[in-house]
């Protein structure tokens, strides 16, 4: 690969998830750090990403958006790291699953959730609550991973939604949502992968930390 990578992130978004999987396929790239309300706006990078949100990947001419997007497009650059099941397997049917799953249902019921603002379950992607926390623990139940034998992108993806929902209260910790996250967040790549983003933390803070620290001087 020639093309450099430029990663546009935000150490507290959801970015996390593809910082992880850039740390998963070893390969070298530039970070630009973005805040809100600010550079995330600014026209140079609306022209990147017109939706003025992280992450954002450039490789070379490419533009790449959206986390299960970015998770699958790494993947396939590094195709000996298996993060991804061979074209036309099997696995692939599942792994293409799983990322589409979290990235639709399960984002959209604990966005609705956060709001207090469920849709009808005839009207609504993920149906109820209840059916996306079934199918959830129905997944990863007794598993290691989710297609095959080994870590792939989907694996990533679903031990970060699990873990970042469980650490904000809004998932109940659940065993088997406990037991699988935790043991894919010490993989070397996940390890490395949140030092590089706490590090950042302290210059670049939500802005919600940031109004809560403001609002406890006055």
């Amino acid at each position: 690969m020639t093309d450099k990578l430029t990663f546009y992130t935000h150490p507290m978004s959801r970015a996390r998830i593809a910082r992880w999987m850039l740390e998963e396929t070893g390969l070298p790239y530039d970070e630009v750090v973005l805040d809100y309300g600010t550079t995330m706006k600014s026209p140079e990078y609306l022209a990147i990403n017109p939706m003025g949100k992280v992450p954002a990947l450039r490789h070379g001419d490419a533009i790449i958006t959206e986390n299960a997007a970015v998770c699958a497009y790494l993947a396939e650059l590094v195709p000996e790291k298996g993060l991804a099941p061979p074209v036309g397997s099997p696995g692939r049917g599942a792994y293409y699953r799983w990322l589409f799953f979290l990235a639709g249902p399960v984002e959209s019921v604990f966005t609705a959730k956060q709001a207090g603002a469920f849709a009808e379950p005839t009207n609504a992607g993920y149906g109820s609550e209840a059916d996306v926390l079934r199918v959830l623990e129905e997944a990863v139940a007794g598993k290691e991973f989710l297609v095959g034998d080994r870590f792939t992108a989907a694996d990533l993806y679903m031990a970060a939604f699990l873990g970042y929902y469980m650490f904000i209260g809004m998932l109940e910790k659940r065993p088997a949502f406990v037991a699988y996250a935790s043991q894919h967040a010490q993989r070397p790549a996940a390890i490395a992968a949140r030092a590089r983003d706490d590090a950042l933390v302290p210059a670049h803070p939500h802005p919600a930390q940031s109004n809560a620290n403001t609002k406890g001087k006055h």
